[in-house]
Protein backbone atom coordinates (compact mmCIF):
# COMPACT_ATOMS: atom_id res chain seq x y z
CA UNK A 1 0.00 0.00 0.00
CA UNK A 2 0.90 3.49 -0.24
CA UNK A 3 3.32 5.33 2.30
CA UNK A 4 2.03 7.50 5.06
CA UNK A 5 1.85 11.04 3.36
CA UNK A 6 1.43 14.34 5.75
CA UNK A 7 0.63 16.71 2.97
CA UNK A 8 0.29 17.44 -0.66
CA UNK A 9 3.46 15.42 -2.24
CA UNK A 10 5.27 15.12 0.95
CA UNK A 11 6.93 11.75 1.73
CA UNK A 12 8.54 10.03 4.90
CA UNK A 13 10.57 7.37 2.97
CA UNK A 14 11.48 5.64 -0.39
CA UNK A 15 9.83 1.96 -0.60
CA UNK A 16 11.95 -0.54 -2.71
CA UNK A 17 10.17 -3.36 -3.84
CA UNK A 18 11.89 -6.39 -5.29
CA UNK A 19 12.41 -7.33 -8.29
CA UNK A 20 9.95 -10.70 -9.75
CA UNK A 21 11.99 -13.64 -9.12
CA UNK A 22 12.00 -16.25 -12.07
CA UNK A 23 8.80 -17.82 -11.36
CA UNK A 24 6.17 -15.24 -11.10
CA UNK A 25 8.03 -14.31 -14.11
CA UNK A 26 6.87 -17.13 -15.30
CA UNK A 27 3.02 -15.59 -15.62
CA UNK A 28 1.70 -14.66 -18.43
CA UNK A 29 2.15 -11.24 -19.07
CA UNK A 30 -0.73 -8.58 -18.58
CA UNK A 31 -2.38 -7.76 -21.83
CA UNK A 32 -2.85 -3.98 -22.04
CA UNK A 33 -3.25 -3.18 -25.26
CA UNK A 34 -3.80 0.16 -25.98
CA UNK A 35 -5.51 1.04 -22.74
CA UNK A 36 -4.69 4.26 -20.68
CA UNK A 37 -2.93 2.50 -17.30
CA UNK A 38 -2.15 4.53 -14.09
CA UNK A 39 -0.65 4.38 -11.15
CA UNK A 40 -3.49 4.44 -8.75
CA UNK A 41 -2.85 0.49 -8.07
CA UNK A 42 0.30 -1.38 -8.27
CA UNK A 43 -0.68 -4.06 -10.59
CA UNK A 44 1.68 -3.43 -13.05
CA UNK A 45 4.63 -2.35 -10.83
CA UNK A 46 7.23 -4.87 -10.58
CA UNK A 47 9.80 -2.98 -8.82
CA UNK A 48 10.36 0.92 -7.57
CA UNK A 49 14.35 1.76 -6.52
CA UNK A 50 14.93 5.18 -4.82
CA UNK A 51 11.19 5.98 -6.52
CA UNK A 52 7.59 5.95 -4.50
CA UNK A 53 4.16 6.47 -5.44
CA UNK A 54 2.66 9.52 -4.50
CA UNK A 55 -1.06 10.22 -3.83
CA UNK A 56 -2.03 13.83 -5.00
CA UNK A 57 -4.54 16.06 -3.76
CA UNK A 58 -7.24 18.56 -5.18
CA UNK A 59 -6.73 22.11 -5.41
CA UNK A 60 -10.03 24.18 -3.81
CA UNK A 61 -11.59 26.55 -6.65
CA UNK A 62 -14.62 28.65 -5.92
CA UNK A 63 -18.01 27.65 -4.77
CA UNK A 64 -19.82 26.35 -7.45
CA UNK A 65 -23.09 26.32 -6.48
CA UNK A 66 -25.21 27.43 -2.94
CA UNK A 67 -28.34 25.48 -1.97
CA UNK A 68 -30.33 28.76 -0.41
CA UNK A 69 -33.86 28.31 -2.35
CA UNK A 70 -36.23 27.70 -0.08
CA UNK A 71 -36.58 24.09 -1.06
CA UNK A 72 -33.08 23.71 -0.26
CA UNK A 73 -30.85 24.12 3.43
CA UNK A 74 -28.25 22.96 5.19
CA UNK A 75 -28.81 19.10 4.72
CA UNK A 76 -28.72 19.25 0.54
CA UNK A 77 -26.32 16.43 -0.46
CA UNK A 78 -25.68 12.96 -2.12
CA UNK A 79 -24.68 15.22 -5.15
CA UNK A 80 -24.19 13.66 -8.84
CA UNK A 81 -22.03 15.68 -11.77
CA UNK A 82 -22.64 14.24 -15.09
CA UNK A 83 -21.01 15.60 -18.46
CA UNK A 84 -23.41 15.06 -21.10
CA UNK A 85 -22.33 16.67 -24.11
CA UNK A 86 -21.70 20.08 -23.51
CA UNK A 87 -23.83 20.17 -20.67
CA UNK A 88 -22.44 19.59 -17.38
CA UNK A 89 -25.74 18.43 -15.33
CA UNK A 90 -25.44 18.14 -10.93
CA UNK A 91 -27.62 16.08 -9.66
CA UNK A 92 -28.87 16.54 -5.62
CA UNK A 93 -31.05 16.32 -2.74
CA UNK A 94 -32.80 19.99 -1.19
CA UNK A 95 -33.18 19.42 2.46
CA UNK A 96 -33.29 21.87 5.60
CA UNK A 97 -31.53 20.02 8.21
CA UNK A 98 -30.52 21.76 11.76
CA UNK A 99 -30.30 21.05 15.00
CA UNK A 100 -32.50 23.59 17.66
CA UNK A 101 -32.26 23.05 21.58
CA UNK A 102 -30.79 19.51 21.80
CA UNK A 103 -33.17 18.19 18.88
CA UNK A 104 -32.94 17.56 15.10
CA UNK A 105 -35.02 19.02 12.75
CA UNK A 106 -35.23 17.40 8.94
CA UNK A 107 -37.59 19.39 6.72
CA UNK A 108 -39.15 18.00 3.20
CA UNK A 109 -36.67 16.30 0.90
CA UNK A 110 -36.92 16.78 -2.93
CA UNK A 111 -34.47 16.11 -5.71
CA UNK A 112 -33.19 19.00 -7.18
CA UNK A 113 -31.49 19.30 -10.99
CA UNK A 114 -28.75 22.30 -11.44
CA UNK A 115 -26.77 22.43 -15.04
CA UNK A 116 -23.70 24.11 -16.08
CA UNK A 117 -21.82 25.04 -19.74
CA UNK A 118 -18.41 24.84 -18.10
CA UNK A 119 -18.55 22.91 -15.23
CA UNK A 120 -17.52 25.94 -13.15
CA UNK A 121 -20.64 27.69 -12.27
CA UNK A 122 -23.99 26.04 -11.86
CA UNK A 123 -27.53 27.63 -12.43
CA UNK A 124 -31.22 26.11 -11.23
CA UNK A 125 -33.65 26.18 -14.21
CA UNK A 126 -36.67 26.71 -13.53
CA UNK A 127 -38.66 23.39 -14.83
CA UNK A 128 -42.19 23.52 -13.42
CA UNK A 129 -42.26 20.19 -12.77
CA UNK A 130 -43.15 19.55 -8.72
CA UNK A 131 -45.02 21.73 -6.13
CA UNK A 132 -43.04 23.31 -3.27
CA UNK A 133 -45.50 25.19 -0.69
CA UNK A 134 -48.05 25.46 -3.43
CA UNK A 135 -45.72 26.89 -6.54
CA UNK A 136 -44.02 25.23 -9.38
CA UNK A 137 -41.79 27.74 -9.87
CA UNK A 138 -37.92 25.12 -9.06
CA UNK A 139 -35.57 22.64 -10.50
CA UNK A 140 -37.28 19.97 -8.19
CA UNK A 141 -37.09 16.93 -10.69
CA UNK A 142 -38.42 14.68 -8.18
CA UNK A 143 -40.47 13.97 -4.49
CA UNK A 144 -41.70 10.67 -4.39
CA UNK A 145 -40.08 7.43 -2.84
CA UNK A 146 -36.33 7.44 -2.81
CA UNK A 147 -36.19 11.34 -2.39
CA UNK A 148 -33.62 10.91 0.04
CA UNK A 149 -30.69 9.56 -1.55
CA UNK A 150 -31.84 9.32 -5.72
CA UNK A 151 -28.57 8.81 -7.90
CA UNK A 152 -28.74 9.53 -11.70
CA UNK A 153 -26.40 8.75 -13.97
CA UNK A 154 -25.98 8.31 -17.85
CA UNK A 155 -26.85 4.63 -19.22
CA UNK A 156 -23.83 3.68 -21.03
CA UNK A 157 -24.81 0.46 -21.84
CA UNK A 158 -25.52 0.34 -26.23
CA UNK A 159 -28.32 -1.51 -26.10
CA UNK A 160 -30.19 0.99 -23.86
CA UNK A 161 -33.54 1.68 -24.78
CA UNK A 162 -34.03 6.10 -25.44
CA UNK A 163 -36.69 6.01 -22.91
CA UNK A 164 -34.54 4.55 -20.34
CA UNK A 165 -31.32 6.49 -21.18
CA UNK A 166 -31.08 8.16 -17.57
CA UNK A 167 -31.12 5.60 -14.95
CA UNK A 168 -31.30 6.11 -10.62
CA UNK A 169 -31.66 3.34 -7.50
CA UNK A 170 -33.02 5.32 -4.25
CA UNK A 171 -34.97 4.37 -1.40
CA UNK A 172 -34.48 3.57 2.19
CA UNK A 173 -35.43 0.40 4.40
CA UNK A 174 -38.50 2.26 5.43
CA UNK A 175 -39.80 2.50 1.93
CA UNK A 176 -38.76 -1.51 1.09
CA UNK A 177 -34.88 -0.71 0.09
CA UNK A 178 -33.71 0.35 -3.05
CA UNK A 179 -36.17 1.37 -6.03
CA UNK A 180 -35.18 1.76 -9.69
CA UNK A 181 -35.60 4.66 -12.03
CA UNK A 182 -35.33 5.84 -15.60
CA UNK A 183 -35.70 8.29 -17.53
CA UNK A 184 -35.43 9.71 -21.54
CA UNK A 185 -34.06 12.91 -20.72
CA UNK A 186 -32.35 13.33 -17.37
CA UNK A 187 -35.43 15.34 -16.26
CA UNK A 188 -39.08 13.58 -16.27
CA UNK A 189 -38.07 10.74 -14.21
CA UNK A 190 -40.55 7.19 -13.54
CA UNK A 191 -40.27 4.29 -11.96
CA UNK A 192 -39.08 0.83 -13.76
CA UNK A 193 -40.77 -1.41 -11.08
CA UNK A 194 -43.43 -0.59 -8.46
CA UNK A 195 -41.25 -3.03 -5.79
CA UNK A 196 -37.97 -2.45 -5.01
CA UNK A 197 -34.94 -4.19 -6.93
CA UNK A 198 -32.61 -4.61 -3.92
CA UNK A 199 -34.04 -4.80 0.12
CA UNK A 200 -31.17 -5.76 2.04
CA UNK A 201 -28.93 -3.43 3.06
CA UNK A 202 -29.06 -0.25 4.85
CA UNK A 203 -29.40 2.23 2.09
CA UNK A 204 -29.40 5.32 4.33
CA UNK A 205 -26.19 7.10 1.80
CA UNK A 206 -25.52 7.54 -1.74
CA UNK A 207 -26.54 4.66 -3.10
CA UNK A 208 -25.08 3.91 -6.89
CA UNK A 209 -25.20 2.10 -10.14
CA UNK A 210 -23.53 2.36 -13.30
CA UNK A 211 -22.81 0.23 -16.56
CA UNK A 212 -19.56 -1.19 -16.55
CA UNK A 213 -18.07 -1.13 -19.70
CA UNK A 214 -15.35 -3.70 -18.92
CA UNK A 215 -17.80 -6.39 -17.46
CA UNK A 216 -20.65 -5.48 -19.19
CA UNK A 217 -22.76 -5.55 -16.39
CA UNK A 218 -24.90 -3.10 -14.38
CA UNK A 219 -23.15 -2.63 -11.15
CA UNK A 220 -24.80 -1.02 -7.48
CA UNK A 221 -22.47 0.19 -4.45
CA UNK A 222 -24.85 0.70 -1.70
CA UNK A 223 -25.11 1.03 2.17
CA UNK A 224 -24.45 -1.60 4.44
CA UNK A 225 -22.94 -2.24 8.17
CA UNK A 226 -20.25 -4.80 9.92
CA UNK A 227 -21.10 -6.57 12.86
CA UNK A 228 -23.93 -8.41 10.57
CA UNK A 229 -26.30 -5.32 11.16
CA UNK A 230 -27.91 -4.96 8.38
CA UNK A 231 -29.82 -1.67 8.91
CA UNK A 232 -29.38 1.55 10.17
CA UNK A 233 -32.20 1.16 13.27
CA UNK A 234 -29.96 -1.73 14.28
CA UNK A 235 -26.30 -0.33 14.08
CA UNK A 236 -24.76 -0.88 16.97
CA UNK A 237 -21.62 0.58 18.41
CA UNK A 238 -19.36 -1.96 17.35
CA UNK A 239 -20.42 -2.18 13.52
CA UNK A 240 -19.28 0.00 11.02
CA UNK A 241 -20.26 2.03 7.76
CA UNK A 242 -19.38 0.29 4.82
CA UNK A 243 -20.39 -0.67 1.49
CA UNK A 244 -21.44 -3.78 -0.74
CA UNK A 245 -21.78 -4.30 -3.85
CA UNK A 246 -24.09 -6.08 -6.50
CA UNK A 247 -24.24 -6.82 -10.28
CA UNK A 248 -27.18 -6.89 -12.60
CA UNK A 249 -27.53 -7.66 -16.59
CA UNK A 250 -30.76 -5.91 -16.67
CA UNK A 251 -30.67 -3.09 -14.31
CA UNK A 252 -33.92 -4.92 -12.13
CA UNK A 253 -33.12 -8.34 -11.15
CA UNK A 254 -29.43 -7.98 -8.79
CA UNK A 255 -27.23 -10.88 -7.98
CA UNK A 256 -23.68 -11.69 -7.00
CA UNK A 257 -24.15 -9.36 -3.46
CA UNK A 258 -20.91 -9.31 -1.56
CA UNK A 259 -19.05 -6.78 1.03
CA UNK A 260 -16.07 -4.87 -0.83
CA UNK A 261 -12.41 -6.19 0.80
CA UNK A 262 -9.28 -3.92 0.86
CA UNK A 263 -5.76 -4.43 0.35
CA UNK A 264 -4.48 -3.26 3.80
CA UNK A 265 -6.66 -0.63 5.06
CA UNK A 266 -8.39 -0.90 8.51
CA UNK A 267 -12.05 -1.26 9.07
CA UNK A 268 -13.22 2.29 9.25
CA UNK A 269 -16.86 4.19 8.90
CA UNK A 270 -17.39 4.82 5.30
CA UNK A 271 -20.00 6.97 4.58
CA UNK A 272 -21.02 7.17 0.63
CA UNK A 273 -18.49 5.53 -1.88
CA UNK A 274 -19.32 7.13 -5.19
CA UNK A 275 -17.41 4.37 -7.28
CA UNK A 276 -17.59 4.83 -11.30
CA UNK A 277 -15.66 3.66 -14.41
CA UNK A 278 -13.13 6.62 -14.65
CA UNK A 279 -13.60 7.96 -18.04
CA UNK A 280 -10.00 8.09 -19.61
CA UNK A 281 -9.60 4.46 -18.49
CA UNK A 282 -12.88 2.65 -17.51
CA UNK A 283 -11.54 -0.58 -16.77
CA UNK A 284 -10.16 0.88 -13.30
CA UNK A 285 -13.20 1.95 -11.12
CA UNK A 286 -12.27 4.52 -8.88
CA UNK A 287 -14.28 5.97 -5.80
CA UNK A 288 -14.09 8.39 -2.93
CA UNK A 289 -15.26 7.58 0.13
CA UNK A 290 -16.72 9.37 2.70
CA UNK A 291 -14.31 8.89 5.68
CA UNK A 292 -16.27 9.72 8.95
CA UNK A 293 -14.63 9.92 11.91
CA UNK A 294 -15.83 10.34 15.79
CA UNK A 295 -13.08 12.54 17.62
CA UNK A 296 -15.29 13.59 20.86
CA UNK A 297 -14.19 16.62 22.57
CA UNK A 298 -10.92 17.34 23.23
CA UNK A 299 -8.96 21.06 23.25
CA UNK A 300 -8.24 20.62 19.37
CA UNK A 301 -12.06 19.69 18.85
CA UNK A 302 -12.90 22.92 20.75
CA UNK A 303 -10.40 25.24 19.01
CA UNK A 304 -11.61 24.39 15.49
CA UNK A 305 -13.69 26.96 13.73
CA UNK A 306 -17.31 27.94 14.96
CA UNK A 307 -17.28 26.64 18.69
CA UNK A 308 -20.44 27.97 19.54
CA UNK A 309 -22.08 26.28 17.03
CA UNK A 310 -20.54 23.09 17.06
CA UNK A 311 -21.62 22.83 21.08
CA UNK A 312 -25.09 23.35 19.58
CA UNK A 313 -24.86 20.53 17.44
CA UNK A 314 -23.69 18.28 19.95
CA UNK A 315 -26.75 18.97 22.07
CA UNK A 316 -28.67 17.11 19.59
CA UNK A 317 -25.82 14.24 19.63
CA UNK A 318 -22.43 14.28 20.40
CA UNK A 319 -21.51 13.02 16.81
CA UNK A 320 -23.21 15.40 15.97
CA UNK A 321 -20.82 18.24 17.10
CA UNK A 322 -17.67 16.41 17.33
CA UNK A 323 -17.55 14.21 14.30
CA UNK A 324 -15.52 14.75 11.16
CA UNK A 325 -16.19 14.08 7.29
CA UNK A 326 -13.42 13.99 4.83
CA UNK A 327 -12.57 12.03 1.38
CA UNK A 328 -10.92 8.89 0.77
CA UNK A 329 -9.34 7.74 -2.69
CA UNK A 330 -9.67 4.14 -3.69
CA UNK A 331 -9.55 1.34 -7.06
CA UNK A 332 -10.18 -1.63 -8.14
CA UNK A 333 -10.34 -3.79 -11.31
CA UNK A 334 -12.77 -6.57 -10.53
CA UNK A 335 -15.40 -4.34 -8.66
CA UNK A 336 -14.88 -6.07 -5.19
CA UNK A 337 -11.04 -5.96 -4.07
CA UNK A 338 -10.19 -1.96 -3.72
CA UNK A 339 -7.10 -0.60 -2.93
CA UNK A 340 -7.62 2.03 -0.63
CA UNK A 341 -4.99 4.90 0.09
CA UNK A 342 -5.45 5.76 4.02
CA UNK A 343 -4.25 8.75 4.10
CA UNK A 344 -6.86 11.25 3.21
CA UNK A 345 -7.37 12.30 -0.67
CA UNK A 346 -9.25 15.28 0.10
CA UNK A 347 -8.69 17.03 3.68
CA UNK A 348 -10.87 19.39 5.63
CA UNK A 349 -8.43 21.64 4.26
CA UNK A 350 -7.59 25.35 6.14
CA UNK A 351 -9.73 25.80 9.54
CA UNK A 352 -12.51 28.65 8.32
CA UNK A 353 -15.74 29.07 8.56
CA UNK A 354 -18.45 25.98 7.68
CA UNK A 355 -15.72 23.78 7.15
CA UNK A 356 -14.33 20.70 9.65
CA UNK A 357 -17.91 19.45 10.48
CA UNK A 358 -20.15 16.45 10.17
CA UNK A 359 -20.75 16.53 6.27
CA UNK A 360 -17.85 18.68 4.90
CA UNK A 361 -15.96 17.04 2.38
CA UNK A 362 -18.61 14.67 0.67
CA UNK A 363 -17.74 14.26 -2.81
CA UNK A 364 -20.21 14.24 -5.39
CA UNK A 365 -20.43 11.34 -7.85
CA UNK A 366 -18.05 11.80 -10.18
CA UNK A 367 -15.16 13.28 -11.57
CA UNK A 368 -15.45 15.29 -14.99
CA UNK A 369 -13.17 16.89 -17.42
CA UNK A 370 -13.13 20.54 -17.67
CA UNK A 371 -11.21 23.23 -18.94
CA UNK A 372 -8.11 25.28 -17.17
CA UNK A 373 -8.36 28.80 -15.94
CA UNK A 374 -4.72 29.01 -17.34
CA UNK A 375 -4.77 29.74 -20.70
CA UNK A 376 -3.47 27.01 -23.13
CA UNK A 377 -2.71 24.92 -20.33
CA UNK A 378 -4.09 21.14 -20.63
CA UNK A 379 -7.95 20.25 -19.49
CA UNK A 380 -8.27 18.86 -15.86
CA UNK A 381 -10.34 17.33 -13.91
CA UNK A 382 -13.13 18.98 -11.48
CA UNK A 383 -14.36 17.64 -8.47
CA UNK A 384 -17.00 18.89 -6.42
CA UNK A 385 -17.28 18.43 -2.42
CA UNK A 386 -19.87 19.84 0.15
CA UNK A 387 -18.68 22.75 2.77
CA UNK A 388 -21.21 24.25 5.27
CA UNK A 389 -23.69 21.12 5.95
CA UNK A 390 -25.80 20.54 9.02
CA UNK A 391 -26.32 24.08 10.15
CA UNK A 392 -27.58 27.50 8.76
CA UNK A 393 -30.09 28.06 6.21
CA UNK A 394 -28.02 26.81 3.60
CA UNK A 395 -24.98 24.94 2.15
CA UNK A 396 -22.68 25.05 -0.77
CA UNK A 397 -20.00 22.93 -3.22
CA UNK A 398 -16.87 23.95 -3.94
CA UNK A 399 -15.03 22.76 -7.36
CA UNK A 400 -11.41 21.09 -6.92
CA UNK A 401 -9.00 20.58 -9.57
CA UNK A 402 -6.33 17.84 -10.20
CA UNK A 403 -5.17 17.67 -13.63
CA UNK A 404 -5.91 14.57 -15.48
CA UNK A 405 -4.92 11.37 -14.15
CA UNK A 406 -3.67 12.96 -11.92
CA UNK A 407 -4.70 11.00 -8.53
CA UNK A 408 -1.32 8.99 -7.87
CA UNK A 409 2.46 9.58 -9.69
CA UNK A 410 5.46 7.52 -9.49
CA UNK A 411 8.16 10.14 -8.12
CA UNK A 412 12.02 10.03 -8.02
CA UNK A 413 14.01 13.42 -6.42
CA UNK A 414 16.89 14.61 -8.41
CA UNK A 415 19.61 12.07 -7.86
CA UNK A 416 16.83 9.84 -9.91
CA UNK A 417 15.14 6.43 -9.23
CA UNK A 418 13.45 3.71 -11.51
CA UNK A 419 10.12 1.89 -11.86
CA UNK A 420 10.34 -1.54 -13.60
CA UNK A 421 7.06 -2.87 -15.16
CA UNK A 422 5.56 -6.28 -14.59
CA UNK A 423 5.84 -8.30 -17.96
CA UNK A 424 3.05 -6.89 -20.10
CA UNK A 425 1.98 -6.96 -24.20
CA UNK A 426 0.66 -3.96 -25.84
CA UNK A 427 -1.20 -2.56 -29.24
CA UNK A 428 -0.11 0.31 -30.44
CA UNK A 429 2.78 1.98 -32.50
CA UNK A 430 3.58 4.60 -29.71
CA UNK A 431 4.29 5.10 -26.27
CA UNK A 432 3.05 8.33 -24.47
CA UNK A 433 3.37 9.72 -21.18
CA UNK A 434 1.17 11.87 -18.80
CA UNK A 435 4.09 13.39 -16.75
CA UNK A 436 5.34 16.44 -14.92
CA UNK A 437 9.52 17.54 -14.31
CA UNK A 438 11.19 20.21 -13.15
CA UNK A 439 13.63 22.57 -15.24
CA UNK A 440 16.04 20.17 -14.40
CA UNK A 441 14.41 16.45 -14.34
CA UNK A 442 13.57 14.44 -17.34
CA UNK A 443 12.42 10.79 -17.86
CA UNK A 444 13.91 8.13 -20.06
CA UNK A 445 12.44 4.79 -20.89
CA UNK A 446 13.86 1.54 -21.79
CA UNK A 447 11.95 -1.50 -23.18
CA UNK A 448 13.28 -4.64 -21.92
CA UNK A 449 12.56 -8.60 -22.48
CA UNK A 450 11.05 -10.39 -19.76
CA UNK A 451 14.75 -11.49 -18.88
CA UNK A 452 15.51 -7.89 -18.02
CA UNK A 453 18.11 -7.84 -21.45
CA UNK A 454 17.50 -4.34 -23.31
CA UNK A 455 16.05 -4.42 -26.78
CA UNK A 456 18.49 -2.79 -29.15
CA UNK A 457 16.76 0.26 -30.42
CA UNK A 458 14.86 1.28 -27.28
CA UNK A 459 17.79 1.33 -24.29
CA UNK A 460 17.95 4.21 -21.63
CA UNK A 461 21.22 5.31 -23.74
CA UNK A 462 18.84 5.75 -26.90
CA UNK A 463 16.05 7.64 -25.38
CA UNK A 464 15.44 10.83 -25.98
CA UNK A 465 14.82 12.27 -22.31
CA UNK A 466 11.73 13.44 -22.18
CA UNK A 467 11.19 16.97 -19.72
CA UNK A 468 8.35 19.52 -19.11
CA UNK A 469 4.78 19.12 -18.46
CA UNK A 470 2.10 17.44 -20.56
CA UNK A 471 -0.65 14.75 -20.46
CA UNK A 472 0.02 13.42 -23.71
CA UNK A 473 3.83 13.65 -24.73
CA UNK A 474 5.39 10.46 -27.37
CA UNK A 475 8.39 8.77 -26.02
CA UNK A 476 11.49 8.73 -28.72
CA UNK A 477 14.79 6.89 -29.41
CA UNK A 478 17.13 8.80 -31.30
CA UNK A 479 14.24 10.21 -32.89
CA UNK A 480 12.56 7.64 -33.67
CA UNK A 481 8.62 6.99 -31.64
CA UNK A 482 7.74 3.83 -33.70
CA UNK A 483 7.32 0.77 -31.13
CA UNK A 484 4.89 -1.24 -33.58
CA UNK A 485 7.37 -3.55 -34.05
CA UNK A 486 7.04 -5.32 -30.49
CA UNK A 487 3.11 -5.20 -30.16
CA UNK A 488 2.09 -8.34 -29.03
CA UNK A 489 5.71 -9.12 -27.60
CA UNK A 490 6.23 -9.83 -24.00
CA UNK A 491 8.20 -6.47 -22.24
CA UNK A 492 8.90 -5.19 -19.28
CA UNK A 493 9.34 -1.15 -19.11
CA UNK A 494 12.01 0.72 -16.96
CA UNK A 495 11.23 3.92 -16.18
CA UNK A 496 13.90 6.63 -15.19
CA UNK A 497 12.59 9.00 -13.11
CA UNK A 498 14.54 12.25 -12.17
CA UNK A 499 12.75 14.91 -10.70
CA UNK A 500 9.28 14.11 -12.11
CA UNK A 501 6.43 12.75 -11.68
CA UNK A 502 5.48 9.54 -13.97
CA UNK A 503 1.09 9.75 -13.86
CA UNK A 504 -0.09 7.45 -16.62
CA UNK A 505 1.34 5.90 -19.84
CA UNK A 506 -0.42 4.40 -22.98
CA UNK A 507 0.35 2.82 -26.32
CA UNK A 508 -1.51 4.40 -28.85
CA UNK A 509 -1.91 3.86 -32.66
CA UNK A 510 -1.74 7.03 -33.82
Amino acid sequence: MPLGITGPLVVLAICTFPLLNAESLAEDPVDIGSRRELFIDDLLIDSLIDARRDLHHPVPREVAIVHDAPWEGAGSGYHSVIRDGDVYRMYYRGSKLSVDNGKLKIGKEVYCYAESSDGITFTKPNLGLHEYNGSKENNIIWTGVGTHNFAPFLDANPDCPEESRWKALGGLPSEGGLFAFHSPDGIHWSLMRKEPVVTKGAFDSQNLAFWDPTAKVYRAYFRTFTAGVTTAKEWKPEGYRAIRTATSDNFLDWKNEADLTYEDSPVEHLYTNQVAPYFRAPHILIGFPTRYVERGWSPSMRALPEPKLREERAAGHVRYGTAITEALLMASRDGVHFERWNEAFLRPGAERPETWLYGHQFVAWHAVETASDLPGAPNELSLYASEGSWHGNDNAIRRYTLRLDGFVSISAGLEGGRLKTKPITFNGNSLKLNFSSSAAGAIRVEIQDTNGTPIEGFTLAECDEVFGDAIDRPVAWKTMADVSRLKGQPIQILFEIRDADLFAFQFTND
